[in-house]
C-alpha cells in the first residue's frame, strides 16, 4: 500500500477483513480437544463466516485497530455429532473475558463439557492475539517510514505501544464538558494497558511567580478554592494520592521539584480501573509571568479533546479566575 501522507499527519485507513479471515482459518483449525475421561475429541474444522467490518486505522501518527465482527466455526465431536460454534460480537473494545460463545442446542452433553472447559479458552486466546497481531502486521502499510518524518509531533506517536481502543463514552471532570491537541509519548509499563491511548501538550501564561503557581497546584487550602472542593482533597508529598472535582478525578504524586516540576498519575473515575495518564507539569519562570506547560502521556484514543477542554476550564482558567493570575478570555 503506497502511503502518501505528509508527517503521517492525515487520517488513512486500510479495509482487512480478509486478512482477518485468513487469521482465523489459520489460527483456529489447529485447535482439538480431548477429555482424559470419556476419551471424546472435538475439532474445529472450518471457519463457516466472518462478517463485519476490520480496519486499520492512522492519524498524526498514531496507528489504531478498529473491527466489529460475528464468527462462526464448525466443529466436529468423536461422539459423530457436528456443529457450529458462534461468536456473536468480535469488537475492538472487548475485553477477553466478555466474549461470548454460543452452542448448538443438539450438541451432546460431553462434547459439550469439552468445548466449554477446553475448547473455548483456545479460541478466546486467538481473539485477544487478534487486535495487536492486526496492528504488527498492518500498521507499517499505512504510515511513511519514521526516517521520512520532520515533525516531532507525529514522530513521538509513532513510538507508542499499541494498546486497547476506548470505549468512547463522554465523561467529564464534574461530569459537564469538552475540547484537542494530540502529542508526542513513550511506551506506558502497566498502570495506561487499559486502552489504546495518544498524549497531549497544553500550555498557558501565568500571571504569578513560579512559586506561587506550585504552591497553588499542591496547597490543600488553595486547591479547595479552585476545584470549589473541600480541603483535605490533596496532599503535598510523593505518594500521596488526592481526589478532585467530587470524586470526579483521582491520582498519585509521583515527583516534585519545587518550584519548577510536578509528575503524577492522574485520571477521570469513570475510565476503567487502573488506567491512568501520567501527567509532567513544568514551570517555567519568565520576568513578568510563569509559563505552565502540561504533558499527558497516556490519554484514551477518543477522550483527548474531552480532557483538554476540560482541563483548560477546571484547571488553567479556575486557577486564574480564582487567584487573579492572569486575564480569561
Amino acid at each position: 500500500m503506497v502511503v502518501q501522507n505528509p508527517n503521517n499527519w492525515h487520517w488513512v485507513d486500510k479495509n482487512c477483513i480478509d486478512w482477518a479471515r485468513a487469521y482465523f482459518v489459520e489460527k483456529l483449525g489447529s485447535i482439538s480437544a480431548e477429555d482424559a475421561d470419556s476419551h471424546i475429541n472435538v475439532k474445529l474444522t472450518t471457519v463457516k463466516s466472518l462478517k463485519g467490518d476490520c480496519e486499520v486505522c492512522q492519524r498524526k501518527g498514531k496507528v489504531i485497530s478498529l473491527f466489529d465482527m460475528a464468527l462462526e466455526a464448525n466443529y466436529e465431536s468423536s461422539s459423530g455429532h457436528k456443529g457450529v460454534i458462534t461468536v456473536p460480537e468480535i469488537m475492538y473494545d472487548t475485553e477477553p473475558d466478555e466474549y461470548q460463545f454460543n452452542l448448538d442446542d443438539r450438541v451432546d452433553e460431553p462434547s459439550r463439557v469439552l468445548i466449554r472447559s477446553k475448547i473455548v479458552p483456545q479460541i478466546r486466546k486467538v481473539l485477544e492475539d487478534f487486535g495487536p497481531t492486526l496492528i504488527n502486521v498492518h500498521g507499517s502499510d499505512i504510515q511513511v517510514n519514521e526516517s521520512q518524518v520532520m515533525s516531532t509531533f507525529t514522530k513521538g506517536n509513532q513510538n507508542l505501544t499499541y494498546m486497547k481502543p476506548v470505549v468512547k463514552e463522554k465523561t467529564t471532570f464534574n461530569k459537564g464538558e469538552s475540547e484537542t491537541n494530540a502529542k508526542k509519548a513513550t511506551p506506558l509499563p502497566e498502570y495506561a494497558q487499559k486502552y489504546n491511548i495518544s498524549s497531549l501538550h497544553l500550555s498557558s501564561e501565568f500571571n504569578t511567580s513560579a512559586e506561587q503557581l506550585y504552591i497553588t497546584l499542591l496547597d490543600p487550602q488553595r486547591v479547595s478554592l479552585w476545584t470549589r472542593s473541600p480541603p483535605g482533597g490533596i496532599e503535598p508529598k510523593v505518594g500521596a494520592e488526592f481526589k478532585l472535582f467530587g470524586g470526579g478525578v483521582e491520582g498519585k504524586i509521583l515527583r516534585l521539584v519545587e518550584n519548577k516540576e510536578i509528575e503524577m498519575l492522574w485520571r477521570l473515575s469513570s475510565w476503567k480501573e487502573g488506567h491512568y495518564v501520567k501527567i509532567l507539569f513544568k514551570l517555567n519562570q519568565g520576568q513578568n509571568e510563569t509559563l505552565m506547560d502540561v504533558d499527558m502521556n497516556g490519554v484514551p484514543i477518543g477522550e483527548e479533546e474531552l480532557v483538554e477542554g476540560n482541563f483548560k476550564d477546571k484547571y488553567f482558567r479556575a486557577i486564574k479566575l480564582t487567584f487573579g493570575f492572569g486575564a480569561v478570555l
